[in-house]
């Protein structure tokens, strides 16, 4: 049966969450003490056995065996041979003899002098239980409820301890209440002569981490790698995936079906926006991404300092920047490069055309399923003037809106156009196929057309003037060979390609109008003849 002393450590351990041998551990230490308090000394060497079955102590004291010659000088812990003898017949020198020196009616006197002893023993192992505890589970979530809310701190009840969250480790604007339970990240444990000090926050990035993990399985279980983590606790995060696994989307692992995944972390942070990007060891790729939704340009890099100068069209540079700086800001944080957003009319223009030239190439290489073919970029960096198809009259409207580059109307579309003072909507789209290089190619389709309809009707007119079909062919021929005469004597003599088009389309206009007074005149003698009819009718 169990005495009521191992009855008593056995309650004891379980009260304080304790092993039972590190109670009678404890136990064992304060009877030593008290032994050397009321019956003997400091210098001695004392062990204290308890059985574990009676509960029984035992106090003996250690001595070392000296040879008869050797002067002893501990004499509470050594003794010559002799005398060790009497306690042990194979005692030889250098051994350790065992002498019990246990009192009379010794449990109930040293329980007395033992009881303070064994209560501050018990506190600190508990006190190092939990630090040993909550070492072990630094940099994880832990769950706990708000005990209570103390000006600007914060007392949350843990697992067999308390912690505070303090208010730069809280999420702005976030309210709490006794009773809440809640989500801490554990960022460090201090072993003080208090007990453990834990650090927990709210506000570090590495709690979005660990929601992640906690959510998304494929996180969970290694198959989406977070890379890095930008955040500015209660407004935004962003967070760049990769994954491990080509047939596996990391962007919509972590985004989840109609978003239910990202909107549960999104819902513990009371509605702060995350936004999932896919991670690139291409520096471009990576600062372009991390600056979405904002469409960019070009990126110049210095790699000596790393500094990244971004270039936007105008339109995109409050959404690049972000509200009060905290896209870009966050976007540096995710990439660890120094951002300058720059407009894209600072952009040096003669190397517009080249960076065109890849970005087109680029994405010709990615729809022919990477086959490389040299693409001509529609539109180079130049003055509006300069640009085929633009009139002096609409070159002039551009300049007296301040548009005098092409670099600044590029990806405007008409409609946006139209809000430039004096131009129509015939004028923008002008202007909009213009800076897309489809002017020169559909004017000369159009021409082509124009000419073989004029040329068709001019055959028919001919043919009636003339009175038959060889007439008409042969006026046509001669006027054919006119035209082929007046164009070779303008190149043979040196005149531009621009001044045969422009006559090409003055003769064009000529003709247009001579066929509508053509057929005003033939309406006038139709309706005369009807005119007429109805008169001999009437008679």
């Amino acid at each position: 049966m169990q005495s009521k002393f191992m009855a008593a450590i056995n309650q004891l351990a379980t009260e304080k969450n304790l092993p039972r041998e590190k109670v009678v551990e404890i136990v064992s230490h304060a009877l030593r003490a008290a032994y050397r308090k009321d019956y003997g000394n400091r210098e001695q060497n004392i062990r204290v056995d308890i059985d574990p079955e009676s509960g029984n102590a035992t106090v003996f004291l250690l001595k070392e065996v000296k040879s008869e010659d050797e002067e002893l000088e501990f004499p509470d812990c050594e003794c010559h041979l002799d005398e060790a003898k009497k306690y042990k017949k194979d005692a030889k020198v250098g051994d350790e003899i065992e002498i019990d020196v246990t009192p009379a009616d010794y449990g109930r006197i040293a329980a007395q002098s033992a009881k303070q002893v064994i209560i501050q023993r018990i506190q600190e192992a508990e006190k190092d239980i939990i630090t040993d505890m909550y070492k072990d589970r630094e940099h994880e979530i832990l769950n706990g409820y708000i005990n209570r809310v103390e000006g600007p701190n914060v007392y949350v009840d843990l697992d067999r301890t308390q912690a505070v969250l303090r208010p730069q480790d809280q999420i702005p604007r976030e309210n709490y209440h006794n009773g809440q339970r809640i989500k801490v990240y554990l960022d460090k444990v201090i072993a003080t002569p208090k007990g453990p000090r834990l650090l927990i926050s709210r506000s570090h990035p590495r709690l979005v981490n660990c929601l992640l993990e906690l959510e998304i399985p494929e996180v969970r279980e290694g198959v989406v790698e977070i890379k890095a983590v930008a955040r500015e606790a209660g407004v935004r995060t962003k967070v760049a995936v990769s994954s491990k696994e080509s047939n596996v989307d990391p962007i919509g692992a972590c985004v989840g079906q109609k978003g239910v995944r990202i909107q549960n972390i999104m819902e513990e942070f009371n509605g702060e926006r995350i936004d999932i990007i896919e991670y690139s060891e291409d520096p471009l790729r990576m600062l372009s991404a991390s600056l979405s939704p904002s469409k960019i340009t070009h990126i110049e890099l210095d790699q000596d300092r790393h500094r990244a100068l971004v270039y936007v069209p105008v339109e995109e540079r409050a959404l690049a920047i972000g509200k009060g700086g905290q896209n870009v800001r966050l976007a540096s944080m995710l990439t660890g490069w120094e951002i300058d957003i720059v407009d894209l009319d600072k952009l040096d223009t003669s190397k517009l055309g080249e960076i065109q030239q890849k970005t087109l190439e680029k994405k010709m290489k990615a729809e022919k399923g990477g086959t490389d073919k040299s693409v001509k970029m529609p539109v180079a960096a130049e003055d509006i003037q300069d640009l085929p198809g633009i009139t002096p009259e609409i070159a002039e409207k551009l300049k007296s809106g301040g548009f005098e580059k092409s670099i600044q109307l590029m990806g405007l579309p008409a409609e946006a156009l139209t809000a430039i003072e004096g131009i129509s909507q015939a004028e923008a789209e002008v202007i909009e196929r213009a800076l897309k290089g489809e002017v020169g190619k559909k004017e000369d389709k159009e021409d082509k057309e124009d000419k073989e309809d004029k040329e068709d009707k001019e055959d028919k007119e001919d043919s009636a003037r003339g009175g038959s079909a060889s007439g008409g062919k042969e006026v046509k021929k001669e006027k054919k060979g006119k035209k082929k005469e007046d164009t070779e004597d303008k190149e043979g003599k040196g005149e531009g390609k621009e001044e045969v088009k422009k006559e090409k389309k003055s003769k064009a206009k000529k003709e247009v109008v001579k066929e509508e007074e053509m057929k005003e005149e033939k309406k006038e003698e139709e309706e005369k003849e009807k005119t007429e009819e109805q008169e001999a009718d009437k008679a």
